[in-house]
């Protein structure tokens, strides 16, 4: 007897967003109370970040998932990590690096995570037997909010005039709306995994 795959992630994988969130706020808290929002600034911080980000969702998807679910996320563990390292490589850049690093880093996280949020919530529905309407809240839903997230996040970088003050003011309001949500995620699938009895197991 075994859950579907998002329904056992929730009782394990819980920590993950979470951990995620508590990242989030530590630079979008610095970029808040620090003044300077120089695009150097900006390279520094979202290279610290980005670094620390990446390895720690790599090793704990390597923990916590299975399948093409933990490849993918350790694809994202392993760009941002690289990302970050050349934010703060060439932290003297200047603005159009920052602008075109952050914007390329979010287009591609942003996307894989929505695609393996996508691919989960079909395999689940058909594991589960269910209409999306009934489906039990799980993983899928929380990858693929947090994934348009950053793919609307690199939208609105290319879009914006290229502005030190606005672009990395922006990295901050994206990162704050990340950690909520994520936060919020996080416990969801705590409680939701709580609430997992043997008798909503299924045989596969």
């Amino acid at each position: 007897m075994a859950h579907t795959d998002a329904v056992a992630y929730s009782a394990r994988y819980w920590i993950v967003p979470v951990v995620r969130a508590v990242l989030a706020f530590l630079p979008a808290i610095a970029i808040t109370f620090i003044p300077d929002h120089s695009a150097d600034f900006g390279l520094l911080v979202f290279g610290c970040w980005a670094l620390v980000s990446g390895v720690v969702l790599g090793a704990l998807a390597l923990r916590t998932l299975s399948g093409l679910a933990r490849t993918l996320f350790l694809v994202n563990g392993i760009v941002s990590a690289v990302a970050g390292l050349l934010a703060l490589s060439f932290q003297g850049a200047g603005l159009p690096l920052y602008l075109y690093l952050v914007s390329v880093w979010a287009a591609i996280t942003g996307f894989v995570e929505l695609y393996a949020g996508i691919r989960e919530r079909a395999r689940s529905e058909r594991a589960a037997g269910v209409r999306r309407s009934d489906a039990r809240p799980s993983v899928a839903r929380d990858w693929i909010t947090g994934g348009a997230l950053t793919a609307i996040f690199a939208i609105a970088y290319l879009l914006l005039p290229p502005n030190a003050v606005v672009s990395v003011g922006l990295l901050g309001a994206y990162l704050v709306i990340l950690g909520v949500y994520l936060a919020i995620a996080g416990f969801s699938l705590k409680w939701d995994g709580a609430r997992v009895t043997p008798e909503t197991e299924e045989v596969v």
